[in-house]
């Protein structure tokens, strides 16, 4: 492959495919591109959102993937607790920002292949995008998943969704909570609750938003009636108009009866406002992270319970550890795989460990499992 200068970074060695623009994928994209790798991201959906899903960011985690110190509107992300979605849109300004990679969007990939001597993707309209190596970070329904690990390809339903919300603290009239976080369990449900910086990433009171989680294994019947899953295996995301008014109302009456204000209100402005989505959880133990140079970075790699909190930054040093397998072998003949073949034996034992560490919530908290 011919060698080009980038403008304000180092010699490109060599291209990755990365399939999925999610978190995962935009910081393995930046960590790549750090190392010299031409990078081109293909995402399937045109608009992510994640209504009120929280991340806990590690300080200075932007400036570790693109090895720069960030300024103007790529200024960082701050440490602490986080929107994903402002999380995402941080990480997609630094990808826009980086000559070295392209995203494309709505792109669907439907197969992977490979060789001696490079990897490629197939995408739904039949063309072929090639680079020295595949990077799957295409979430709990990976379709790279199935090059990586053909025998096990698909993540489990665990028998439960978590519904989340979002809203400004400014539009609740109740008294804050006494800290910036509840973990509460009421009935057959547990609610985690927590306050986030305002979308100005205002941390005062009374400009803050209020976002919650609450895990529900009651209504798996709408799930598969919905197509959200099917068989045992999760398929899709619930969206408001996925959701029957009498379920909201439901929510609605259950959040009144036992949630404590300010969550109860938090919650029923959002069910009011329709500003709900439904995530059925999926479970994925890893037994192996790559095959020759295609390999898996977050949940497509690994898909823990929620309530390990800790998936975000999971992914985070899963790109990092890719990225520093990768450097020092490049210029090798057939670095690449050997680079992933390294990345997979730094990442396994954690990953396994991760998925290991939200079982015991799992089984507890669905004891009935994903049981049709």
């Amino acid at each position: 492959m011919p060698h080009h200068n980038r403008q304000d970074g180092p010699e490109v060695l060599g291209s990755a495919v990365v399939v999925g623009a999610s978190l995962a994928g935009l910081m393995s994209a930046l960590t790549l591109s750090r190392i010299g790798l031409q990078v081109t991201m293909l995402e399937r959906s045109a608009r992510k959102v994640r209504t009120g899903a929280a991340l806990p960011v590690s300080d200075g985690l932007l400036e570790r993937l693109t090895g720069r110190r960030t300024h103007g509107r790529t200024a960082g992300i701050p440490s602490g607790g986080q929107a994903w979605a402002d999380v995402h849109a941080a990480l997609g300004s630094a990808v826009r920002d980086d000559p070295n990679i392209s995203l494309r969007s709505p792109v669907r990939v439907t197969d992977v292949g490979q060789d001696d001597g490079s990897a490629w993707v197939v995408t739904e309209d039949g063309e072929q995008v090639q680079g020295d190596i595949v990077v799957g970070a295409d979430g709990h329904a990976s379709v790279v998943r199935r090059r990586v690990v053909p025998d096990a390809p698909d993540a489990t339903f665990s028998g439960y969704l978590i519904w989340l919300g979002l809203v400004d603290e400014a539009d609740i009239v109740s008294r804050p909570w006494h800290s910036d976080l509840a973990i509460l369990y009421e009935r057959d449900y547990c609610l985690n609750a927590y306050y986030l910086p305002g979308a100005d990433g205002s941390r005062a009171r009374g400009e803050r938003r209020l976002g919650w989680g609450w895990y529900d294994s009651g209504r798996n019947d709408l799930l598969r009636s919905s197509g959200a899953v099917e068989g045992n295996i999760v398929q899709r995301t619930l969206r408001a108009p996925d959701v029957p008014d009498a379920t909201f109302d439901e929510l609605a009456k259950e959040a009144q009866e036992i949630w404590p204000d300010p969550w109860r209100e938090a919650i029923v402005d959002c069910i009011t406002r329709r500003d709900v989505i439904g995530t059925p959880i999926g479970e994925y133990m890893p037994s192996q992270l790559t095959a020759g140079r295609v390999c898996l970075v977050g949940d497509a790699a690994h898909l823990p319970s929620p309530m390990t909190g800790s998936g975000f930054s999971a992914s985070a040093e899963d790109a990092l550890a890719l990225a520093d397998a990768l450097a020092d072998t490049v210029d090798r003949p057939d670095g690449f795989a050997a680079g992933l073949t390294r990345y997979g034996a730094v990442r396994l034992d954690a990953a396994r460990s991760l998925v290991r560490s939200g079982q015991s919530f799992n089984r507890s908290f669905a004891p009935r499992g994903a049981a049709q």
